[in-house]
């Protein structure tokens, strides 16, 4: 499976699940899913669909992928 990490750049009505600048991990869907949305593991340890734009995709070096994937 491919894994994906995104930053946080947007956060408006989702204060509470979001943290601007934080790092996130991208669950990517079996089938396609509405468009401009995309599901993301939030701070509450569970992925839910947020506004696309509110991320961008980043690279996270191959030794801090095991930080990020626990």
């Amino acid at each position: 499976m491919k894994t994906e990490y995104v930053i946080c750049v947007e956060n408006k009505d989702y204060e509470a699940s979001l943290e601007l600048r934080k790092i996130y991990r991208r669950v990517f869907e079996k089938s396609p899913i509405q468009s401009g949305l995309i599901r993301v593991i939030d701070k509450s340890g569970e992925d839910y669909l947020y506004p696309e734009d509110f991320f961008v995709p980043v690279s996270v070096p191959k030794k801090a992928e095991q930080i990020f994937s626990t």
